[in-house]
């Protein structure tokens, strides 16, 4: 891949402000999650000692589809991502809307949720307040910090993430510790049950891996913010999910040495009983770590889905209203207000770990219209050079995504379908209040 001129400021009414390495910064802040603090007892439960496989397998299906992501956000660097892809490539604002409102769904309940562990269990052991309250205040300091600027939030995702990320070090470093003084035992890596098929498990557990990767998507949409896009953004994106997936193996590789995979499988908090059996760490210290984690999945998230809110406004699929920007800032805050206004009604309302539970499937409808959109716009001729994915590759990205779908349970694929259909009457709403018809 190479890249013509570096694009002007000012084809865009955005900042171009974010470089290669804050670029880098957000996508593994944003895959690094709060999610792999408690995904290695989930995957434990299912393959045993052997963490790191589906890991492995749930990093390769992630990266076929980041290079469509790549792909496109080179060949189409505008704010909206997913549903500006399905655009161009579909030509039906209804399925573009359903993509968009696919993202986020799952980026307002993803983030409502974070906000509620912020002020449920990670923060009891500091300050006693009744979680509802905490997770408003927290959803608007986020609001601030994201409608100051993208250079300050991508700031804050930078100590963030290194704190996040030393965190999981933390967990490798003792385990390699345990390993040394001759505590524990490498060898229950390579241990699966007895009692069943190996392949239907690491498939089962790859379904639970795949979650921990997902966050990269987001970055499609700082594409209008991001400087020299065309080449600053593949070598970002693929960048930081092998070092996700390099962090996420020496962490399951550390946490199975220490400790058998029962007693993973069987706490909430794995890593933490991790470091607390290691020794030599307060419990406090990495309890303040996570909860950084779960602070730093939130803003991220927000920052995605107030860009993607003005991207689908640009391209006439949501309100004007949402695409206005403050004049020095140049923010989307209108976006900003509005996707923390509805991560803050969900926080107030029951059933949000059922809504979480269908943030997974969501994503992978994005991916199938991703991958999709790809092959499609394959006859689309742009000026610029771009990066290009062998043929093979979203093809297999397809087939990744499809596979996923099927080990979806039913329960999900009803919450998911009411979700979608719920989309589908807010955007026939929009349609018709700004005179249009929705095409056929």
């Amino acid at each position: 891949m190479t890249s013509s001129t570096d694009q002007r400021d000012d084809d865009t009414r955005l900042r171009r402000s974010v470089t290669g390495p804050l670029l880098l910064l957000f996508v593994l802040g944003d895959v690094l999650g709060a999610g792999v603090y408690a995904l290695v007892g989930t995957i434990a439960a299912e393959v045993g000692g052997a963490v790191w496989l589906p890991l492995l397998v749930a990093l390769g299906m992630a990266m076929l589809t980041a290079t469509s992501y790549a792909e496109l956000v080179t060949k189409y660097p505008r704010a909206g991502g997913a549903a500006v892809f399905a655009q161009r490539a579909f030509g039906r604002p209804w399925v573009s809307f359903l993509v968009g409102w696919s993202m986020l769904a799952a980026g307002v309940t993803s983030a409502a949720g974070l906000a509620v562990a912020f002020g449920g269990d990670y923060l009891s052991p500091f300050l006693d307040v009744p979680t509802a309250l905490v997770a408003l205040v927290f959803l608007g300091a986020v609001a601030l910090l994201n409608a100051r600027g993208i250079k300050e939030s991508l700031g804050a995702n930078v100590v963030m993430t290194l704190v996040e990320v030393g965190g999981l070090l933390l967990v490798v470093v003792l385990g390699a510790l345990v390993l040394g003084r001759g505590d524990g035992d490498l060898g229950r890596a390579l241990e699966m049950p007895a009692d069943v098929s190996p392949w239907a498990a690491v498939l089962g557990a790859a379904l639970i891996a795949f979650y921990s990767f997902v966050g990269f998507e987001t970055s499609a949409n700082l594409a209008e913010e991001v400087r020299d896009v065309r080449r600053t953004y593949p070598r970002a994106l693929f960048s930081s999910l092998l070092v996700a997936g390099v962090v996420y193996v020496l962490v399951a590789l550390a946490a199975v040495a220490v400790l058998p995979p029962e007693e993973l499988e069987s706490t909430s908090g794995p890593l933490l009983a991790v470091v607390d059996a290691a020794g030599g760490v307060p419990s406090w210290l990495f309890g303040l770590v996570a909860l950084v984690a779960v602070a730093n999945g939130a803003l991220l998230t927000m920052v995605m889905a107030s860009r993607l809110a003005y991207g689908m406004a640009q391209e006439g699929l949501l309100p004007a209203a949402l695409g206005r920007t403050l004049p020095r800032r140049r923010t989307p805050w209108v976006a900003v207000v509005v996707t923390t206004a509805l991560a803050m009604a969900l926080t107030l309302v029951g059933g949000l770990e059922t809504l979480a539970s269908t943030v997974v499937l969501l994503l992978l409808v994005v991916f199938t219209s991703t991958n999709a959109a790809v092959l499609v716009l394959r006859r689309d001729e742009v000026p610029h050079e771009h990066f290009r994915a062998p043929t093979a590759l979203p093809v297999l990205a397809l087939v990744s995504v499809v596979v996923l779908l099927t080990q979806q349970p039913a329960r999900n694929w009803l919450i998911g379908g009411a979700l979608l259909a719920l989309g589908a009457l807010v955007h026939l709403l929009t349609r018709t209040r700004s005179g249009r018809s929705t095409p056929a």
